[in-house]
């Protein structure tokens, strides 16, 4: 045994067996990434394949027992999974926590407008997104429109080879001496994000090239512009997740961050049958505007579907045997960090920065400077953890979210761990997070399924 702890190249160790898994994994999860670009389409998709794994909606049970498989759709943007466990439930339960959302750009309830004889939606950038990095690409847009009758409308344009595409324009290098002395945060402006989407009139009236686009629009969707006031409209990069690099190991594709521990948590879940322990999968919205909401992780949802489960395979329940559940379950927090850049090494410290395709990542906290703003799992806590991983063969890393001065960010875990629950981050690092081309490796991404796959039998 080695007193010296070393993280490893997980291609270095894995067989050519396990590198055939690996391949076919990602390919799964590149196909789900595709039909899943927003939290509402991933709830969707993440439906569909657990009716197809023997998962039922909660409410058609009317008691539970070991081995039923059970999910609770909130609100088309939120879902919670389960596999009954055979132990009593205020033992514990052995909860898997990701986020659904990325970072975006949503339009605004009155988008609409015409300037120049151009046709323009005004937006509101959702998370923490670099704004130049938006400009000059192909974009879709994606959503739902709800009617002035109530019935919905979705769509979903640019992603099909024959679907037009909308993109914010940029100053040419030859007039953009002025905006090349500003700094990358003042160059582009939120309110400058003005997505291109039509230059054809189709009449001689005033906002001709406005009436043009909501004719369109009312001809194929059957919506009008006060229907924009109740739509739910996101802006996102057209493209579909790409193999990257001659070798092909790593992933090109935009919301990585946090869907590729969704994905893994999910995928791992539908696999679980008859674990002693109850296995719960959390798919959140909100995320990256700070959980708030009622699809968010701060909200009472998952408290109330927990409530309801524990209702459903107790007796009498009460509140107490809720929070008896609770203080015994278990959590990773399954979400993203930052893997270190060979090309920006000064932001990390190497001795803790997680490199791509070493594993899944652990890390103990999170927070910005000062750990403010994290959970902190506990020394007893990381111990189990890594126990688990090296009894299983799983490749994993320790990591940490750059220099302490640096900056930092925060995740799901310390609203888990307010619930009085032993939680730890435990996820994918990513390279370009934010961006609209987050880069992960293929290793780590099949690390993660099984580390997760794993953490539900424990």
């Amino acid at each position: 045994m080695s007193l010296k702890y070393k993280a490893k190249n997980g291609w270095e160790v894995v067989s050519s067996e396990e590198k055939e898994q690996i391949s076919a994994f990602c390919d799964g999860y590149k196909t789900f990434l595709d039909n899943g670009k927003t939290e509402r389409e991933f709830t969707s998709e993440a439906i569909k394949v657990a009716e197809k794994n023997g998962f039922k909606p909660l409410s058609s049970f009317d008691n539970l027992v070991a081995g039923n498989k059970v999910y609770i759709n909130n609100r088309d943007k939120n879902i919670m999974l389960a596999v009954i466990g055979s132990d009593t439930i205020t033992t514990g339960t052995n909860i898997i926590a990701a986020h659904i959302d990325s970072p975006r750009i949503d339009l605004k309830q009155n988008p609409l407008y015409e300037d120049l004889d151009m046709a323009f939606f005004k937006t509101h950038y959702y998370g923490g997104i670099k704004k130049y990095q938006w400009t000059t690409i192909p974009l879709a847009l994606h959503g739902v429109v709800i009617k002035g009758d109530g019935s919905p409308v979705e769509i979903k344009i640019g992603e099909d080879d024959a679907d037009p595409i909308f993109c914010i324009t940029d100053l040419l290098p030859h007039l953009a001496q002025d905006q090349m002395k500003k700094t990358l945060s003042e160059a582009i402006t939120g309110e400058g994000l003005n997505i291109l989407i039509g230059s054809s009139p189709n009449t001689d009236e005033k906002d001709k090239i406005k009436g043009a686009i909501l004719t369109l629009l009312n001809e194929k969707y059957g919506i009008c512009e006060e229907d924009f006031i109740s739509a739910e409209l996101e802006i996102v990069p057209s493209g579909k997740a790409r193999d990257l690099g001659f070798d092909r190991s790593m992933i090109g594709a935009y919301g990585q961050d946090d869907r590729v521990c969704s994905y893994a948590a999910l995928i791992g879940i539908l696999e679980i049958e008859n674990p002693i322990k109850t296995a719960i999968c959390v798919l959140a919205d909100k995320e990256e505007v700070g959980s708030m909401g009622n699809t968010g992780m701060k909200s009472r949802f998952f408290e109330d579907t927990l409530a309801k489960i524990i209702s459903l395979k107790e007796k009498n329940y009460s509140d107490l045997l809720l929070r008896e559940t609770l203080s015994n379950s278990v959590c990773l927090s399954a979400d993203v960090g930052a893997a270190v850049d060979a090309n920006y090494k000064e932001v990390q410290e190497l001795a803790n920065a997680p490199r791509l395709n070493y594993g899944i990542m652990m890390t103990k906290y999170t927070g910005s400077r000062g750990k403010s703003g994290s959970s902190d799992a506990s020394a007893e806590f990381v111990g189990k953890i890594r126990k688990m991983f090296n009894d299983n063969g799983i490749v994993w890393q320790i990591g940490e979210l750059g220099k302490v001065d640096q900056g930092g960010g925060g995740t799901v875990a310390q609203f888990i761990a307010n619930l009085n629950i032993d939680t730890i981050d435990c996820g994918v690092p990513l390279l370009s997070m934010h961006s609209p081309l987050e880069v992960a490796g293929k290793m780590d991404i099949f690390m993660a399924y099984r580390a997760y796959k794993c953490f539900y039998n424990i």
